[in-house]
């Protein structure tokens, strides 16, 4: 199955008695990139999001982010630092002192004041919230699988149809580069009976040159190979396995045969069907950098 490196997931719901949000997206990246967001206090959960996530991805910059209510049942202490609520009161004692005010401090304000009051939370049971965020985390890939796959058939069917036009452009181009030589031939045989006038032409030597022009012009070679390359790309496409660098260094030899045939051929119409050829050979990479 071929899939897109571009997806998006996202699970919200209740999972072990506690609500969490799981959400993963990604777009496409040479290797694989992984950044999460976790709560606060909870980047021992990355390392195991990131294992979770890589059996799914093999290419791709992602994007996850993960949320969980805080537990109930988890016991809070909550403490006064005295030492900063002393210094609190002396500089508002100082203040009114100065000048002339009336301490209209109360309790549920002076409380507010930075540091003066501490949450201690016990720690996490590390090993539930693990379980809490792979389940999460097993939701969210569903659909974030889902639609890589739905994306990467889209491309799939993109990229067959881009190599079925290169194929019948090959054709064209085995039916017409004999029909150059035989035409060159032609040529050779009228330019020799001008510069002869009367005189018979060598007809021998009319055969060796169009013999060596055939040679230097032939692109049999270059014509097996790309059609070999279409094959091996069309029997890539249908692999379970991430193939998206092999299909970008096939894509390259196809670019490499092409612009040989280009070359070799001093012939308009070949040579325009050359320019089509390597537009389609473009449009087939510009996919591929989608394709995991």
């Amino acid at each position: 199955m071929i899939r897109s490196m571009t997806g998006y997931g996202r699970f919200e719901g209740t999972v072990g008695g506690r609500n969490t949000v799981f959400e993963i997206r990604s777009v496409n990246q040479r290797f694989f990139e992984f950044q999460c967001k976790v709560p606060k206090g909870m980047g021992f959960l990355e390392q195991s999001i990131k294992e979770q996530v890589s059996k799914y991805v093999a290419r791709g910059k992602v994007d996850v982010f993960f949320s969980v209510e805080a537990d109930e049942n988890v016991a809070a202490e909550i403490k006064v630092n005295h030492a900063v609520a002393s210094g609190y009161m002396a500089a508002i004692k100082e203040l009114c002192d100065t000048y002339g005010l009336k301490n209209d401090t109360g309790v549920t304000a002076f409380s507010r004041f930075a540091d003066v009051l501490s949450v201690n939370k016990a720690p996490e049971n590390e090993e539930q919230l693990k379980a809490i965020v792979s389940e999460s985390a097993e939701k969210a890939l569903a659909d974030f699988m889902a639609m890589r796959e739905r994306e990467g058939e889209k491309l799939k069917n993109d990229v067959l149809e881009h190599s079925r036009n290169i194929l019948s452009l090959v054709e064209y181009v085995e039916e017409r580069s004999p029909k150059i030589v035989a035409e060159y031939r032609e040529k050779l045989y009228a330019r020799l009976m001008e510069l002869l006038e009367d005189k018979m032409a060598d007809s021998q030597r009319i055969l060796t040159e169009a013999a060596i022009f055939a040679d230097k012009t032939s692109v049999a070679e270059e014509t097996v190979r790309l059609r070999s390359h279409l094959s091996q790309l069309e029997d890539m496409l249908t692999l379970t396995e991430p193939v998206g660098r092999k299909l970008d260094f096939i894509v390259q030899e196809m670019n490499r045969e092409a612009n040989t045939i280009g070359s070799k051929i001093c012939d308009a119409d070949i040579a325009h069907k050359v320019v089509d050829i390597k537009s389609e050979i473009e449009k087939i990479r510009e996919q591929i950098q989608n394709i995991e």
